[in-house]
C-alpha cells in the first residue's frame, strides 16, 4: 500500500508538472524529457524502456526482494504515466509540485527498500558499494542529466532543473531522516520501577538501568536509558510527568538506532 501510494504521488509529479515543462533535474524521467526531443517517442515510452533496462541491473546487483518491488513500481508507474492527462500550471507552481511529489515518493520507496526504478537503481548500487547516503548517491547520478538539460533547453528550464535537483536531494534526505526518527531518553529517577514497567508493557521496548550519584546532592539515583519512536515519546513523557514529576529527563533525537526492534545492520 505504501509503495502504491508512493508511485501515484511520484507519477502525478512527473507527468502533470515535470514532462509538460521540460523540467530535467535527474532521474530516468529527466533523461526521457531530454531524449524525447530527438526521437519519435513520448517521454513516457522512453521512461519505460530505460527503466526496464536498469531494472535488470537492479535484479542482478541488489537482489530479488528489491527487484520484485521495483518491477512492480516500474510497471505501475508506466501504466499511470500513459493514462494521465496533461494539465497546465504556472511554471513555479509546477516546479514545486514536480520537486515535492516525486521526492516524497522516492523517500517512501527508499524507506521500504524499493525504488522508483531508473537512476534510483544506480543510486542504490552506489550506496551499497560506497559510503554515500542515498540522497547524495542520487545527486551524483542525476547531475549529468541536469547538465544536458542546460545544453538542450533554454536557460530558464536549465536553472529550474538545477534548483529542482538540489531541492529534491535535500527533501529526500530530510524525509527519510524524519521517517526513521526515534527519541533517546535519559531519565534520572528516584522511583524507576513504574517507568520501566510502562516502557516494557505499554511501549513494548526495553531499557537499560544503572545507579548514579548526584554531584550536587550526593544522593543515589537510578538512570534509565531507552529509545522509543516519536509517537511513543509523547506517551512516555506524559506518564513520567504524571508518575514522577520531579524526574529529570533528557531527550535526544536520533535517526540511526540499530538493534533489535529498530534498524538492522547495514
Amino acid at each position: 500500500a505504501v509503495i502504491t501510494a508512493a508511485v501515484l504521488i511520484m507519477d502525478i509529479g512527473i507527468y502533470v508538472f515535470k514532462f509538460p515543462n521540460n523540467f530535467s533535474f535527474g532521474g530516468v524521467s529527466g533523461m526521457a524529457v531530454v531524449i524525447c526531443r530527438f526521437l519519435p517517442f513520448t517521454a513516457s515510452q522512453i521512461n519505460l524502456f530505460i527503466n526496464l533496462l536498469l531494472l535488470l541491473v537492479g535484479f542482478a546487483v541488489l537482489g530479488r526482494n528489491f527487484g520484485v518491488k521495483t518491477a512492480y513500481v516500474t510497471v505501475l508507474s508506466s501504466v499511470l504515466l500513459n493514462i494521465f492527462e496533461k494539465l497546465t500550471a504556472e511554471i513555479m507552481l509546477a516546479l514545486c509540485f514536480a520537486i515535492i511529489l516525486p521526492a516524497l515518493a522516492a523517500a517512501l520507496l527508499f524507506f521500504e527498500n524499493a525504488s522508483g526504478g531508473g537512476t534510483d537503481i544506480i543510486a542504490m548500487i552506489i550506496k551499497k558499494y560506497s559510503t554515500m547516503n542515498i540522497s547524495t548517491a542520487l545527486l551524483v547520478t542525476d547531475l549529468i542529466v541536469v547538465i544536458l538539460a542546460f545544453l538542450i533547453f533554454d536557460t530558464l528550464t536549465g536553472l529550474c532543473s538545477v534548483l529542482g535537483l538540489m531541492a529534491k536531494t535535500l527533501l529526500i534526505d530530510k524525509t527519510i531522516e524524519r521517517m526513521k526518527l526515534n527519541k533517546f531518553f535519559t531519565i534520572i529517577s528516584n522511583n524507576p520501577q513504574p517507568i520501566c514497567d510502562f516502557i516494557t508493557t505499554e511501549l513494548n521496548h526495553s531499557a537499560t538501568l544503572y545507579d548514579a550519584v548526584g554531584a550536587y546532592s550526593d544522593q543515589q539515583r537510578t538512570v534509565i536509558l531507552t529509545v522509543v519512536d516519536v509517537k511513543q515519546a509523547v506517551y512516555l513523557q506524559r506518564f513520567i510527568h504524571d508518575t514522577e514529576p520531579t524526574a529529570f529527563i533528557a531527550i535526544t533525537k536520533s535517526s540511526e538506532i540499530i538493534g533489535k526492534g529498530f534498524m538492522s545492520y547495514i
